[in-house]
């Protein structure tokens, strides 16, 4: 075949397409019925074209996502165990979670670090362990989840003090790769918007690049939390690639690859119908792959009230294999693109949350900001909202308010 089928097909313009819509409506209002306006304040219409498209390249990962499972570590041989049991069952990456040190030996006994993807998050700060940790795991798959910002935001304590909290984590930056990660799913499982995410994650990361140097940039990740909101969601993840480059293109780093680890939002599973829950963080993961996501770890269907157990991980598990070897999303983590629709929202939720960035730092920086209250007070505003419109069904949440 020498031609596109489509090239027989006229071109038919924006304009030409609101007319027809007009002429079907029969005297209806285009504007009230077809236009809705999010809490991002951005305008979705009925439809989208070329002409809405900006076109901006986004550095999506090459090698597809990586299954992650969660693993706490409390006794070192019930970790090995899961650890084991979950790589031989599909996972690529493991996610340990610990709340002290722990003989990391033992942990790893027989478990061949390099070939997967390690996450590890602490709710300590100990810099002498981190850099022995790291030592002995001596690979470029370990991933740090160090935000001493970040638990200022959650808990409102540094883990010691200011200067003692940065000088620790400047200890572990200068002997490890990887060590900090931006805890963005604090926020929105908080009720950030979009746009509030996307502004916070800007300025959250700009507070270590300005007290540690531009150098720091290869050695920050990111966590996000994925909504219910579909395609929002993905664009959303493309947008912050944008604008993590946009950031770093102003300290003059050439390089912008960004490493983004996901989770499903806590903020909208139920307890009274869990099975729901299958249903919201399978679209939550979609959502998260084809927003480019370089890791994903899901949440299982009773995590919110219940202790973890074999068959809600199993579940979990199970629903990314799926889409990464049945519907085969691992071979299309670009398939968003060419679409006019999540272009231009993308484009769109750039733009506010760059506008929230520079509103944020010209009120002093994100720090100053999380200290008078600020984030919070505007964070605790976007989540009553949201409650206040599910509670009067201007808002939809499917299985709970319709």
């Amino acid at each position: 075949m020498s031609h596109f089928l489509f090239d027989e097909f006229p071109l038919v313009s924006a304009a030409a397409w609101k007319q027809k819509i007009q002429v079907e409506l029969k005297g209806a209002d285009y504007n009230e019925n077809l236009l809705w306006r999010t809490d991002e304040g951005i305008t979705v219409k009925p439809f989208y074209t070329k002409e809405d498209c900006k076109n901006i390249p986004i550095n999506l990962p090459k090698k597809g996502f990586n299954i992650c499972q969660n693993v706490f570590i409390d006794d070192e041989k019930t970790a090995n165990f899961l650890t084991k049991d979950a790589l031989k069952r599909g996972a690529t990456a493991i996610h340990f979670k610990a709340n002290k040190p722990f003989d990391f030996q033992k942990v790893f006994a027989n478990i061949n670090i390099k070939s997967i993807l390690i996450y590890f998050q602490f709710s300590f700060l100990e810099d002498t362990f981190q850099v022995e940790l790291s030592n002995f795991c001596n690979s470029e798959n370990v991933f740090f989840q160090t935000d001493i910002i970040g638990n200022l935001a959650e808990n409102g304590n540094w883990f010691f003090n200011m200067n003692e909290d940065h000088k620790r984590l400047k200890n572990i930056s200068n002997s490890c790769k990887n060590t900090i990660s931006i805890s963005l799913d604090l926020y929105q499982n908080a009720g950030a918007t979009i746009s509030q995410q996307l502004g916070y994650s800007l300025a959250h990361a700009n507070e270590y690049l300005l007290d540690f140097g531009k150098e720091i940039a290869n050695n920050i990740h990111f966590s996000f939390a994925v909504g219910g909101n579909y395609f929002f969601e993905i664009a959303k993840l493309r947008a912050f690639r944008i604008l993590w480059e946009t950031l770093l293109n102003e300290y003059g780093i050439e390089n912008s690859n960004v490493h983004i680890f996901t989770q499903p939002s806590l903020r909208n599973k139920t307890i009274y119908d869990y099975n729901v829950n299958i249903l919201r963080t399978t679209s939550e993961c979609m959502s998260a792959i084809l927003g480019g996501s370089n890791t994903i770890s899901n949440v299982s269907y009773d995590a919110i009230f219940h202790k973890s157990n074999e068959f809600g991980e199993r579940i979990s598990r199970n629903q990314l294999l799926i889409l990464q070897q049945e519907s085969y999303l691992q071979e299309a983590q670009n398939v968003a693109d060419g679409s006019y629709y999540i272009d231009a929202i993308t484009s769109q939720l750039a733009e506010k949350g760059l506008a929230i960035f520079k509103q944020i730092e010209k009120g002093g920086g994100f720090l100053d900001q999380l200290k008078s209250g600020v984030i919070q007070k505007k964070i605790k505003e976007s989540a009553q909202k949201e409650e206040t419109d599910f509670t009067n069904k201007k808002n939809v949440l499917v299985g709970t308010n319709l």
